[in-house]
């Protein structure tokens, strides 16, 4: 059976130092290991390369029969880990609650508490003819998000 621990202890050993970070690892059926990383900045073919050949050094083949997969975050994929929210402060995202709700707004703020976003609204104040828009804050505990995206437009 392939240890996960094990494989997360070998990617943060590999990443230290960087400006990647652990996304997730995956154990699949039949000893599929699937490792995603991101980055600060952004992630290289050389950088996953790099990654793959450190955690196949360290694993014994004899042992365990298994096949590696190591990519990056794909920029329409839902955050996972804390780091990716606080790598998006200041972006536009989409928020889906697990009531149903769908947000969208900037990410002001991140923290292990949860998240922050301005989002846009239009109103109609007391003895105006139009709507005028205001930006509103609200606030999400990480059990209230079922994802989270980075919200990609095309104008």
């Amino acid at each position: 059976m392939i240890d996960k621990e094990k494989i997360k202890e070998l990617v943060e050993e590999k990443l230290s130092g960087t400006t990647n970070f652990l996304v997730e690892v995956v154990i699949k059926p039949e000893n599929l290991i699937v490792v995603e990383i991101d980055s600060e900045e952004s992630v290289c073919i050389d950088d996953c390369v790099a990654l793959s050949r450190h955690i196949e050094a360290n694993m014994d083949r004899k042992e365990e029969d298994f096949e590696l997969e190591v990519g990056s975050a794909s920029i329409t994929s839902p955050f996972k880990v804390l780091r990716q929210y606080v790598k998006n402060v200041g972006n536009e995202i989409e928020v889906l609650l697990k009531s149903g709700i769908k947000q969208t707004g900037v990410l002001k703020s991140a923290d292990e508490n949860g998240i922050v976003i301005a989002v846009e609204k239009k109103i109609k104040p007391e003895g105006a003819k139009r709507k005028i828009t205001v930006e509103e804050d609200l606030s999400y505990s990480f059990e209230e998000i079922k994802y989270t995206k980075y919200l990609i437009r095309f104008k």
